[in-house]
């Protein structure tokens, strides 16, 4: 399964999703709901990336190497359309 590290960070990332829910709930320290949010943060960062390399690396390089340049131009948009979004 290409995904499988990435779907590992998503279901970490959700674990730690509820207990901040869980957390906040609770009236825990703020400083600890943030530190929680921050891995949760670094968990999706890391996922994101592990798609963006898989995608690279097989649909972008395919559509790079087909000979349509509507493919290659709608790749390169997509591409930038994610890289937007991350810098957010």
């Amino acid at each position: 399964m290409k995904h499988e590290k990435t779907l590992i960070n998503f279901k970490k990332a959700q674990g730690h999703v509820g207990k901040i829910i869980k957390m906040i709930e609770n009236g825990e320290y703020c400083i600890n709901i943030m530190q929680q949010n921050l891995a949760v943060i670094g968990l999706l960062k890391s996922a994101h990336q592990m798609l963006m390399e898989n995608h690279l690396n097989s649909c972008f390089l395919s559509a790079m190497d087909s000979g349509s340049k509507k493919k290659k131009q709608k790749m390169v948009e997509e591409i930038l359309k994610v890289t937007k979004i991350v810098g957010k």
